[in-house]
């Protein structure tokens, strides 16, 4: 058996790989993980990986980080899963970084082609949206939900508005749900665990450590912020509540963010619909868009110090809770009142995303004929003739380049 250096090496080697060639956004890998995982590598079975990808389903944060991030815990311990998540992020993370100090050498007016890069938001969220709306709002109650969560977001926006639509859509779901979930336990009964038991690497009392570990930095963090008014504890504070709180996924970063960086004055919607539609357009998460963020705070090395400490902090709770929960993974998934707020929280993450596409993508983005014609280019291609997104991002930025 390899030693434990030789685990995490393996480990960071084979998320690099990963984090290189890994285009599509969150559904996408985790086919590939699936494929390096479970059919290359054979470090766990298919029943271990669908048990850590229900799991990470019911967490917030990135679903596809934290699955990675769970592989390499049960491949390596706690330092396989911090090698998991570098080789994972760090190569979106650089071209993102890239991308955003390169934008400080631009003129003043926007050029077409970074303009078509803010449209191409348009028909990736709305293809997101339509998978999502499928999977996670098939009944009539769940689509209620979405449509109120949207309605909700738009008239009470910001952070604390959509933490209040979570929480208000966790009850919900635990009332209209609880009592109908039979399938769940039938799930369970017919792929029992085969997941190993955490003796060697996880720990039950290290995982209470890291769960105090993300509660205190929850609570601390604000205090800090308000403490020491910088841009340093400002944003770390922002990108810790934001990876805490986001459900759904990369998508839902935008709207969380959105009004936090307004209301700091921070971005403008113009660029950081840029860097959204550069996130698209990048193998790796979607929440290496915290890179692009930190990194157009300032120029040069500052920037770079900045875009660091954003990438850490927005993926930090998916550590924390990945490491807390994996231990107590069969308990978790056993217990019908967790599955049934899931369904309520995932229903309200359809309604925000709703809500996101018209504000702030749509009303900041598209002004005019053109703009539409570029829109419904991108959505052709992308959802009829099912081209890779990264692709879809290349041919808007062309022809916005070339019709703007």
């Amino acid at each position: 058996m390899p030693s434990a250096s030789r685990r995490v090496w393996d480990t960071f080697v084979a998320a690099l790989h990963l984090g290189l060639t890994s285009f599509g956004g969150p559904i996408a890998h985790i086919g590939y993980f699936r494929k390096k995982y479970v059919e290359q590598l054979r470090w766990i079975n298919d029943n271990q990986f669908a048990e850590l990808n229900a799991l990470c389903q019911m967490l917030p944060g990135p679903s596809s980080s934290q699955l990675g991030i769970g592989i390499g815990m049960i491949r390596a311990g706690w330092l396989g899963g911090i090698a998991a998540w570098l080789g994972f992020t760090m190569p979106s993370a650089c071209l993102l970084i890239a991308f955003a100090l390169g934008l400080g050498w631009l003129p003043d007016d926007m050029p077409g082609w970074l303009q078509g890069l803010k449209l191409v938001a348009v028909p990736i969220i709305f293809q997101a949206l339509w998978g999502m709306s499928k999977q996670l709002t098939p009944d009539p109650a769940r689509v209620t939900i979405a449509i109120a969560a949207a309605a909700g977001a738009l008239f009470v926006p910001g952070m604390y508005g959509q933490l209040a639509i979570i929480l208000i859509s966790l009850i919900v779901g635990v009332l209209l749900f609880r009592k109908h979930d039979d399938n769940g336990q039938q799930e369970i009964a017919a792929t029992p665990s085969q997941a190993t038991e955490p003796d060697n690497h996880l720990h039950r009392t290290a995982a209470l450590f890291l769960l105090a570990a993300f509660s205190g930095l929850f609570l601390v963090l604000p205090w800090l912020k308000t403490a020491s008014f910088q841009v340093i504890t400002q944003l770390t504070d922002m990108m810790y509540r934001t990876g805490s709180l986001v459900f759904g996924g990369g998508h839902v970063v935008l709207p969380l963010l959105k009004e936090e960086l307004a209301h700091a004055g921070w971005l403008n919607e113009s660029i950081l619909l840029a860097g959204y539609g550069a996130a698209q357009a990048v193998p790796g998460p979607l929440f290496t868009f915290a890179a692009f963020i930190g990194a157009s705070l300032a120029p040069g090395w500052l920037g770079i110090g900045y875009a660091c400490i954003a990438t850490l902090f927005i993926f930090l709770p998916s550590y924390l809770l990945i490491g807390a929960t994996l231990p107590y993974l069969d308990r978790l998934r056993q217990w019908r009142g967790v599955r049934a707020a899931l369904k309520g929280v995932n229903a309200a993450v359809v309604g925000l995303l709703l809500a996101a596409l018209y504000n702030p993508v749509w009303i900041t983005s598209v002004h005019g004929p053109v703009h539409f014609t570029i829109i419904l280019i991108g959505t052709l291609l992308l959802i009829t003739w099912k081209l890779p997104p990264w692709v879809v991002v290349l041919m808007c930025a062309i022809l916005g380049g070339l019709m703007l």
